[in-house]
């Protein structure tokens, strides 16, 4: 007689076809595309630009 029952490695999976996924919000996809968003440098970016300012600036040694 035949298996009837599904082994270990064919388990039935349903997969929705692309076309009957949740629409997306197009104004924000078009505006994700544009690269809309904020124009100001992250804190971190700042912050390490800063940082590498003042190693590049000359210590108070001896003067020579």
């Amino acid at each position: 007689m035949a298996k009837k029952t599904l082994s270990t490695r064919q388990k039935l999976v349903f997969r929705l076809a692309p076309s009957l996924s949740k629409p997306r919000n197009q104004v924000v996809l078009a505006a994700r595309l544009s690269g809309a968003g904020s124009h100001k440098k992250s804190i971190v970016s700042v912050r390490q630009s800063q940082k590498l300012a003042l190693k590049k600036t000359p210590s108070g040694g001896e003067p020579d």
